[in-house]
């Protein structure tokens, strides 16, 4: 590099660095700007309330139970052989 080309690149970092310096102190907030109010909620507890009965009973559906149709003699019933 040539004299010429040393100076330049100073210049344009020095110039980049002021230019980056007032960029970051417009865009971030200062310290004494921080204050925000948040809501406040109250805490979890462990008790529940119980479920309504009309649809949490002992005679209602129990949609995880296996629900088998039909005799199925095949274990593995995704393969390409029967």
């Amino acid at each position: 590099m040539k004299q010429k080309d040393v100076a330049l690149v100073i210049v344009v970092v020095i110039i980049s660095a002021f230019i980056a310096l007032f960029a970051s102190k417009s865009i971030f907030v200062p310290p004494k700007n921080r204050h925000q109010e948040v809501e406040v909620i109250l805490p979890i507890s462990a008790s529940f309330p119980q479920p309504d009965s009309r649809y949490f009973n002992s005679s209602s559906y129990d949609p995880t139970q296996l629900i088998t149709i039909g005799q199925n003699n095949n274990p593995n019933p995704f393969s390409s052989s029967p």
